[in-house]
């Protein structure tokens, strides 16, 4: 169990139900990162220069092109995104507290060890670039702007973590020497997920599997 599989897909989940997320068919070959700081300008009477007092500063944005295509399959293109679309849907059974109010859900975009991204939508534009005889869309450019609610990261390296994470949804092309890795820094511990999930074949990994990860003993 040495091979290393692809380059690991952008994905977009939900950060309180990790099984709900969307894995990009294509990795974007752009994103932007932006980020304001607020400053209050005070004008003094006859000078030149105004006097600057730090507001504090905003949310940072992440907006990120996507593209989804369906033309091997036929089938409507629509399908394969469609949790995206339900992440920027009021969730009634989430409620905000304070005001006991369903709100979008947050929701993490993750790419490998590039950047880890948690904010929720606050928009959405489909662009549908082809189509069936019958209409039925087979490719689209989805781009997507993020609001954050986190500190965006890198993430760190296994070996730092004090706790790994929860679960690991298993993409395609993924091993558990790989995902064990990514989450303990030594790919020997694959046979420690494989006990915690009573897996009788470690091989035997299917795309959108739930791996439960716990600490090391």
């Amino acid at each position: 169990m040495t091979d290393r599989p692809s380059v690991q897909k952008a994905r977009i989940a939900n950060e309180s139900k990790p099984g709900q997320a969307v894995v990009c068919h294509f990795n974007p070959q752009d994103f932007s990162l932006s980020k304001t700081i607020k400053w209050n300008a005070e004008t003094t009477i006859g000078g030149d220069i105004s006097k600057l007092e730090f507001a504090g500063g905003e949310s940072q944005d992440l907006t990120i092109p996507l593209l989804f295509d369906s033309t091997s399959t036929g089938e409507d293109v629509r399908d394969s995104y469609m949790t995206l679309l339900e992440l920027a849907q009021i969730d009634i059974d989430d409620k905000n507290p304070q005001t006991n109010k369903g709100e979008p859900p947050r929701c993490q975009f993750g790419w490998g060890k590039f950047l880890s991204f948690t904010a929720v939508i606050t928009k959405i534009s489909e662009k549908f670039l082809m189509f069936k005889a019958d209409g039925t869309p087979l490719r689209v450019e989805v781009s997507v702007t993020f609001k954050q609610v986190k500190k965006a990261t890198r993430p760190q390296n296994p070996t730092s973590r004090s706790e790994p994470r929860r679960t690991w949804v298993v993409h395609e092309g993924e091993r558990l020497d790989w995902i064990a890795h990514q989450e303990y820094g030594n790919s020997a511990h694959w046979r420690h997920i494989a006990e915690t999930n009573n897996l009788s074949n470690p091989k035997d990994l299917r795309s959108g599997q739930i791996l439960k990860l716990v600490p090391l003993p």
